[in-house]
Order: structure tokens, then C-alpha cells, then sequence
């Protein structure tokens, strides 16, 4: 079968690549500004949620022309409060649309040795306020090393697959005070394959803001130090968590073949920040860091491990923010998964 970057390349949507000096693999696809793929050394298994659709080049054509958004996978970069730019009609919650011009947006690339740099610069709406931003957002993607290279647990682990990257990500107003421009901020989503556990820590027993459907107890199991999240029901799910229970560490595990993958995202909370998106139904409600959605739909069948960061704007006294985090994927049998998952995620898995 054609690499991704083939079939990506053959319908017009050419990706750059970064290589880790251990022969890791990082693809980013400035359609979306999205990285699209992450593959560790001598493999072609994506740790990422892909659409199916890009496959072959005939479907990944088709997928491209088509008018609705086209949701590539990866880990994209969103702005939110997402009843502002997602719902036009706000309080009407019966038109959902993604701005086009946030996603796929215009991204300029710029290659370095190391590191691919994405830039986009956009004009939105908010449905609320009725007013409008120009905004900028930058990102910037590079290799990031195992953080257990140097941990007696290596030599438990050894022959486990990895890879990993860092995305440095940028928000800013364009011009003016912040005074003068509604409250917003990054938001970055990262797509894995449905039917995983979401494990996400927290510095005490929280319980998730219900911001879509309603998880059962059997799938979602709050504990001091932990939260379980079972992500396995048609239809769409979604779950929030507080900023000042965050530990700004979270991970998903999924079965990959006849091994088990572990994807964890490590990022900054910032509790006395401003975190600044709400259920739909309930926009008074602020506050949470951490989201974690389960989709399976027209969309496709995939979980978001998400994250916020602070806003900027009207009574942030900031008109940028600055946002650093890191991908840490791992592939292997079951028992050195769980070894990896004690050590990154202080879980019993």
C-alpha cells in the first residue's frame, strides 16, 4: 500500500517530514496545519487517527473535493469558545460549521533543519458578542526524545516502538488593546482510533463537566489520582476536566494489532489562566483544561485527547499567548505498555 505521504502528495496535499535521530518519523500537512502522522522507526503503523478515506488516492481525491470539512485527523489546532466560531447561529445549536478559514485555513510553511514552521492568519466572527478578530496562529513541530531514556525502567522496556514530537503553537491579535478584542483562545485536539481508555491525571478526585452525552459509570471511573475514560459508544461523547485538578498529563490507550499503543500528551496548566470554552449548554461554565470526545459518526470513529490554554483579550491583559507540548507514543505488548503507563502516568493499568 502507498505511504501516507504518497497518497497525500498525489491529490495535491504534499506533506513535509521530519526525521528523529532515532529514525522516528513526524508528518505534517499544512492542509489543516495538521500533523497528520507519527511513525516510529522502520514502521508504517500511524499511532495517529487518519480518515479512511485517505487510504488510496482515489478516495483521498474524492474526500478533498468534496465541499464539507475535510477532517484529514492528527492533531489539529482549533480556537475556542466553540459556541463563538462553530455555532453561527448561537443559541441556535442546530447549525454546527468549521470556519473554513480556521480549518484547512491558508498555512505558510517555513523548513528547517529540524523542525517544520506553520503560520495562519484569519478573520472570525464570534456568534455571542457579534463582534469580530483578526488573529494569527503559529505553530511549529520537532522531534521530541523518549523522556524514559534515561530511566532504570528502560531496560524493562526494551523493544518497545516509539516516537514523539514537540509543538510549539502561538496566538495573537493582530493589532490593537486587549481591551478591545473578545476574550479567546488555542485549542489543540489530537485524533487516536476508537475503543481506547482515556487516563487522564488529575492532582485530586474530580468529576468531568458533561458537555456531550453522558458516559455510564461502567465506562468512566473517577479515582484521586486518576480518571478512566472507556471511549466506545455510537454517536458523540464528551467530557471536560477542571484546570485546577489538572496535571497537565494525559494518556490514551488503544489495542494496536496484537499489541497495545499508549499516547500521551504532556502540556502546561495553568490555573490562575483564563480557560474560557463552555458546554453548549451551559455558557456560564469555565474553567476546564482537559476535554476528552469520543466520535463515532459520519465523521469517522475516533477519540480527542484536547487541550486549552489560557485565553487572551478583554480582561486577560494579554493580546498573545505562547503554548509548548509534547507527544509521547509507544507501541509494544501489553505488560511494558503498563510499565510505561506507571512511570508517565502514575497508572495501574
Amino acid at each position: 500500500m502507498p505511504e501516507l505521504s504518497e497518497i497525500l502528495s498525489a491529490v495535491g496535499k504534499p506533506t513535509e517530514a521530519i526525521e528523529s535521530d532515532d529514525g522516528s518519523r513526524i508528518l505534517v500537512l499544512p492542509h489543516g496545519g495538521r500533523v497528520i502522522g507519527l511513525f516510529p522507526a522502520d514502521s508504517g503503523r500511524n499511532f495517529l487517527w487518519t480518515h479512511p478515506a485517505l487510504e488510496n488516492p482515489e478516495t483521498a481525491r474524492a474526500f478533498y473535493d468534496a465541499p464539507s470539512w475535510h477532517n484529514s485527523g492528527g492533531d489539529r489546532t482549533w480556537i475556542a469558545p466553540e459556541i463563538d466560531f462553530f455555532f453561527p447561529e448561537y443559541p441556535d445549536l442546530s447549525a454546527y460549521w468549521q470556519p473554513r478559514q480556521l480549518d484547512p485555513g491558508n498555512y505558510t510553511v517555513r523548513r528547517f533543519a529540524e523542525s517544520v514552521s506553520l503560520a495562519n492568519q484569519l478573520h472570525l466572527a464570534l456568534a455571542r458578542s457579534k463582534r469580530s478578530v483578526t488573529l494569527q496562529i503559529t505553530k511549529s513541530v520537532s522531534a521530541a526524545p523518549n523522556p524514559l531514556r534515561y530511566e532504570p525502567c528502560m531496560k524493562l522496556i526494551e523493544g518497545i516502538e516509539y516516537a514523539g514530537y514537540t509543538l510549539n503553537s502561538s496566538l495573537e491579535y493582530i493589532t490593537g488593546e486587549t481591551e478591545s478584542f473578545s476574550p479567546v483562545g488555542l485549542w489543540n485536539l489530537l485524533q487516536m482510533p476508537l475503543r481506547g481508555e482515556m487516563l487522564v491525571g488529575t492532582y485530586f478526585a474530580v468529576q468531568p463537566t458533561a458537555y456531550m452525552g453522558a458516559p455510564s459509570h461502567d465506562r468512566l471511573t473517577v479515582g484521586e489520582r486518576l480518571t478512566r475514560y472507556k471511549m466506545s459508544v455510537p454517536g458523540v461523547e464528551k467530557v471536560g476536566f477542571r484546570a485546577a485538578a489538572g496535571t497537565g498529563r494525559v494518556g490514551y490507550l488503544y489495542p494496536s494489532g496484537d499489541d497495545y499503543a499508549l499516547v500521551v500528551r504532556n502540556f502546561t496548566v495553568n490555573a490562575s489562566g483564563e480557560y474560557i470554552d463552555v458546554p453548549r449548554l451551559d455558557s456560564t461554565r469555565t474553567g476546564d483544561a482537559v476535554q476528552a470526545c469520543s466520535v463515532d459518526n459520519a465523521m469517522g470513529s475516533f477519540s480527542e485527547l484536547e487541550y486549552h490554554v489560557p485565553a487572551i483579550g478583554d480582561g486577560t491583559g494579554r493580546t498573545r499567548c505562547d503554548d509548548a507540548s509534547q507527544v509521547w507514543a509507544y507501541r509494544g505488548v501489553l505488560a511494558k505498555i503498563k510499565i510505561v503507563a506507571r512511570n508517565l502516568l502514575s497508572a495501574e493499568i
